[in-house]
């Protein structure tokens, strides 16, 4: 759920929340576009072909280190990790959670954790919903919402000049959902998707336009993501070597010292 690479309604609205979050965008969260009643989005447009493109710098977030959300990190780990939902719920706001797709679908007639449940699918007999409470519980890095203070969300994006970012995807005719970034510098690009296939690049820490056709998934290996690159080849990476600029974001508030689930932006369908 947290890492995914599918353009959307509900990922282009999470791309925009990111893109307001990057420093310096003075984007207000009630400037997000909204969707009329009833719309139904067109069939996704064929990709753009595939051309080389200036690239754009990223900076990965630092850890967010106040102490007493590094401590509320350890008690949702601890939760996810026992399936603990009665202790989930004391990490999680009684009322007023939001959870959002295209808009707000949250039920305000149901609690925090009903939603939040709801919102990742918590009740899978597969177990994806916790599955994804222990990854937000592993994630360090938090970004306040500009506009919005106290509501805090993560995973946190990458510092990046968003007028650059907006003429890239001009230039290419390209949404942000077909973008990622570096999970690290140096992130090794090979020919095929496979683990011994030759290394032809190595990405530098700037976004990298990721190809909407399946990538390549070596038998009981990683899968890797087809990717293209500044100069207009393509490669090979794997999946967890590159993050979705739009993704799911958990979000918190801290009211009176304590830290609390808020809201959830994207998930499940309602």
């Amino acid at each position: 759920m947290r890492r995914h690479f599918v353009v959307s309604v509900a990922v282009l609205f999470t791309a925009a929340m990111m893109v307001m979050l990057a420093p310096g965008s003075g984007s207000a969260q009630g400037d997000l576009p909204q969707p009329p009643k009833g719309f139904q989005p067109p069939p996704p447009p064929p990709p753009a072909p595939v051309q080389p493109y200036k690239p754009v710098a990223i900076t990965l977030p630092g850890p967010y280190s106040d102490p007493s959300f590094v401590a509320f990190r350890k008690d949702l780990a601890a939760a996810a990790q026992r399936k603990d939902r009665a202790a989930l719920a004391n990490l999680v706001v009684g009322q007023g959670f939001f959870w959002v797709q295209d808009k707000d679908v949250a039920d305000p007639k149901k609690s925090g954790i009903d939603n939040l449940a709801k919102a990742i699918g918590l009740d899978s007999p597969e177990g994806s919903g916790w599955d994804i409470l222990t990854a937000d519980a592993a994630d360090d890095t938090l970004a306040e919402v500009p506009q919005n203070q106290g509501l805090f969300c993560a995973p946190a994006p990458p510092t990046f000049d968003p007028g650059a970012f907006q003429t890239l995807l001009g230039q290419t005719d390209t949404d942000p959902g077909d973008w990622g970034y570096p999970a690290s510098d140096g992130v090794e690009v090979r020919a095929a998707g496979q683990p011994n296939a030759q290394v032809i690049e190595k990405l530098g820490m700037y976004f990298v336009r990721v190809l909407p056709e399946t990538g390549q998934t070596p038998q009981g290996g990683s899968p890797f993501l087809h990717v293209a690159l500044p100069d207009g080849k393509t490669g090979f990476v794997t999946v967890d070597a590159v993050a979705p600029l739009a993704s799911d974001q958990i979000c918190y508030t801290k009211d009176a010292g304590a830290w609390k689930i808020t809201g959830y932006i994207g998930g499940v369908s309602p």
